[in-house]
């Protein structure tokens, strides 16, 4: 398992997608400076907002790149033959590339959190807002929250990549399911509130996406922003259940996903 680890580590540093992305990153909180500007109030707590959102889009691309990069493509190319001749189990293999994958999340997760950072501080630091954001542990609370959503995405995607035979699906599979993951919170929400009155909405949706909150996680649960952008400081117990939620899913997703490749023939 750690060979396969270091391996991904080495094989996702030297890939284009990461810098590409990264590249993507460090802009998306450029605009993040350049959005202060047109708040006439809380300039900070816009930056932050915008950086926080534009951090956890690079993230999930850069995620759901490495694990079409470094499973996805192994196993399209039939290079991961050569992986699988040395005396390992296949459960290695997987583990060892998630595992990759997500330490180089986080890291990438550092770089755009201290540009953040700096972006926020330096947004109009001659203007007191009313609320100052907080940049301390509420900023650094909120990042572990996103790295953490970002985990449960690479899970799907890393499952989806056992079991497909075409490269681009984890990617595809996974961006549709962080999208829905982060919208379904807002739409049960809505719905738990009668819709605003409109009861065809409730008939035709309600039956479906309460299906599907059984299948896929609530991931605006590990969106903590409230903290640091205003000091709403979430609660031990919803902390925990939402970090519960997600490593969960992740072990029930991996080990389906390890299941399915155990027995996957290759020609």
């Amino acid at each position: 398992m750690l060979a396969f680890f270091l391996s991904g580590i080495r094989s996702g540093m030297r890939g284009r997608s990461f810098q590409a992305v990264l590249v993507l990153g460090l802009l998306l909180v450029g605009v993040a400076y350049l959005s202060a500007g047109f708040s006439p109030r809380h300039p900070r707590t816009v930056a932050l907002d915008i950086g926080l959102s534009g951090i956890r889009i690079t993230l999930v691309l850069l995620t759901l790149f490495w694990i079409q990069e470094l499973l996805s493509k192994e196993i399209e190319r039939k290079t991961i033959l050569h992986s699988l001749a040395y005396p390992t189990s296949r459960s290695s293999f997987v583990i060892g590339r998630y595992l990759a994958v997500v330490a180089l999340a986080s890291l990438a997760a550092l770089v755009l959190g201290l540009s953040l950072l700096i972006v926020v501080a330096a947004a109009s630091a001659n203007y007191s807002q009313d609320f100052p954001v907080a940049l301390g542990l509420p900023f650094w609370a909120t990042l572990a929250g996103l790295i953490l959503d970002v985990a449960v995405v690479a899970a799907v995607g890393a499952a989806v990549a056992t079991v497909s035979t075409v490269a681009i699906m984890p990617l595809a599979v996974g961006f549709a399911f962080a999208i829905g993951g982060k919208a379904l919170g807002l739409t049960l929400d809505y719905l738990g509130h009668g819709a605003d009155g409109d009861t065809e909405i409730m008939s035709v949706f309600g039956p479906a996406v309460g299906f599907v909150r059984w299948i896929v996680p609530d991931l605006s649960r590990l969106d903590w922003r409230n903290w640091p952008m205003y000091g709403l400081a979430p609660s031990g117990a919803d902390v925990g259940w939402a970090s519960v939620m997600a490593l969960s899913y992740i072990v029930v997703v991996l080990m389906i996903g390890i299941f399915v490749f155990a027995r996957r023939e290759f020609s």
